[in-house]
């Protein structure tokens, strides 16, 4: 059975990491100003970093999250499931 509340929070996540990285590019950009943009281009990568490695995260949670679905299915549900 597929959780839809797990694809909403992987959305959720990434909206938030999103703004996150658009508000700490606004941040970086109003404070050293647009003459640094080699240090923007540097901040903007490692928000990247951080992104790629939060989805990341999140897909392997629900790649090990289906596997231990699919583990309980295949051993029979565990209980008082009865004959398929």
């Amino acid at each position: 059975m597929r959780r839809p509340p797990q694809s909403l929070q992987m959305l959720g996540s990434l909206l938030v990491a999103l703004a996150i990285a658009a508000i700490a590019i606004a941040v970086v950009t109003s404070h050293f100003g647009p003459t640094s943009v080699a240090k923007l281009d540097a901040q903007e990568e490692r928000l990247d970093t951080r992104v790629d490695a939060r989805e990341e995260a999140q897909k392997e949670r629900e790649d090990a999250a289906q596997e231990r679905e699919k583990a309980a299915e295949d051993s029979g549900g565990g209980g008082h499931s009865g004959h398929h």
